[in-house]
Parts: structure tokens; C-alpha cells; sequence
């Protein structure tokens, strides 16, 4: 079984703060958001490399792995707002910071010097590494891995993350959802676990991509599109059939839309 290894965040961690670098996997946009809250909001992504996880479906393997390591750029936070601008074209936009696990990556400075420009930001994490810095968010997504996965679920580090994005208390901080991919029965209870811990937070739920291929030129190759329309339905229907109406079915629209296409 692939666990959450506290080593490998603690590893990245320590690069990252020895020289106050972002390790970066890759800038791109404006694109819009694929999933989750957010979905269809214009949005410049800033994947970061590096992952306390190894999921079994992960379908970016090049910013987790260590293996690509060599092709995530160390960048400072000034460099990283300058090139959102200049893909933005100067006007404030969201920022999307994605991973691997963005908490990993000390984000502060970057944070702090993009809302002093008027840009907003919004963070994808699976919860397992709580940072101060989450309560100078406009959004955070906490999606935690269900047992499809094969990673282990940490109640107590959901919880910090939560409280540290809410210092003041819920009338603070962010905006919080909780994000579930679901593949089956068993991630579906996990979901209903989760969320009854944490009853006050908005939540979403989405299929699981499980076929996930290596980029192509048409980022179509090897996606089971059809599989995820089916499993989509099925999740439809077993949200309604639970009358679980307080949750949000959503899609992976960015795969339906371009597949494992990067840079979109």
C-alpha cells in the first residue's frame, strides 16, 4: 500500500526553505478551472513539484515524483508573480496553486506580494500538511484521498489544516471546500466519514480519473472518456439516492474538455 510518507514532505520541505526558492513544475494560462468550487473561474495555474503522497491513480506524476525532479525550476516569489503577469497581461487574476502538494513549497511571500497587487488566490491540497499562510487565502480546496488511492487518511492533520486557515475562528480566513474523487462504494463512504466530521464545510464531490496516461500532442490518448461519463452518472445517482442534496456533483471537466493535455 502507498502511505503518506512524512519524510518525503519533510525532504521537500527543507530544499525549499534553505534558499526560500518555489520549486515550480510549471506556469500556465489563463485557462479556466477544470473541477472542484472553482469550476469554470479564469485562472493562472502554478503547479508546484513535490508530493508527501503517491496516489495509485495520480495523474501528474511529473510534479510529484521525484523522478522529474530535475525539471522543477527553483523560483523566487517575485519570479513567479512576474511571469503570472505576464501571462495575464499585467490584470489581476486568480491564482490556482497546485501540485503535487503546494503546502510543501513556501508560498507566503508569494501570496502576500500578489494580493498587494490585487491578484486572489486559491490552493489544492490533500490536507495532510497544515501552513500559516492558509489563512491569507481566498480559497482553499482540501481534497483528501479516499481508500481508492491506497494513501492513509489523517483526521488530526485535516483538522489542523482547517484550523490553520481559520485562526479567528469560521467567520475567517478562506473559502473552504472539501473535494472528494470518488471511484467506488468505499470512497463514497469515506466521503460521508469526512464530511460529517466537518458538517459546516461546502462539499463537492467528482469521479476519479482511472486510466491516467503520459501527456500526448492531443492529451487525449489512453483517457477513458466513456468510463468517466459512467461514472459520473452512477455518482450522480447515488448522491440523489442517499438525498445527500447538501453536496455538489461535479465533473473533471478539464479531462472531458482536453484530456491529460498539459498547459491548458
Amino acid at each position: 500500500m502507498t502511505v503518506h510518507d512524512p519524510k518525503l514532505a519533510a525532504h521537500s520541505d527543507k530544499d525549499a526553505k534553505s534558499d526560500g526558492k518555489i520549486r515550480i513544475s510549471e506556469i500556465f494560462g489563463p485557462t479556466v478551472q477544470g473541477e472542484g468550487a472553482l469550476i469554470g473561474v479564469p485562472t493562472v495555474f502554478v503547479r508546484t513539484g513535490g508530493c508527501d503522497f503517491r496516489c495509485s491513480w495520480c495523474d501528474t506524476l511529473y510534479a510529484v515524483d521525484p523522478a522529474f525532479r530535475a525539471d522543477w525550476k527553483p523560483m523566487s516569489a517575485i519570479d513567479v508573480l512576474d511571469t503570472v503577469k505576464k501571462l495575464s497581461g499585467g490584470a489581476p487574476i486568480l491564482i490556482t496553486l497546485s501540485g503535487g502538494n503546494p503546502a510543501i513549497q513556501p508560498l507566503g511571500k508569494l501570496i502576500a506580494l500578489g494580493k498587494e497587487e490585487g491578484f486572489s488566490f486559491a490552493i489544492e491540497t490533500q490536507g495532510s500538511i497544515a501552513k500559516d499562510w492558509f489563512a491569507d487565502l481566498d480559497f482553499l480546496t482540501i481534497s483528501p484521498k479516499p481508500p481508492s488511492s491506497s494513501t492513509n487518511f489523517d483526521a488530526s492533520a485535516l483538522a489542523a489544516c482547517i484550523d490553520a486557515a481559520q485562526p479567528n475562528g469560521a467567520l475567517s480566513g478562506p473559502a473552504i471546500t472539501l473535494k472528494f474523487p470518488v471511484r467506488d462504494d468505499a470512497d463514497l463512504m469515506f466521503a460521508d466519514y469526512v464530511r460529517k466530521l466537518h458538517p459546516s464545510i461546502p462539499v463537492c464531490v467528482q469521479p476519479v480519473n482511472t486510466t491516467p496516461a503520459e501527456p500526448h500532442p492531443d492529451g487525449m490518448d489512453g483517457v477513458d472518456i466513456d468510463g468517466l461519463t459512467n461514472r459520473y452518472r452512477w455518482l450522480v445517482d447515488e448522491v440523489t439516492k442517499r438525498t445527500w442534496f447538501d453536496v455538489r456533483v461535479l465533473p473533471q471537466w478539464h479531462v472531458h474538455v482536453w484530456g491529460n493535455l498539459r498547459g491548458v
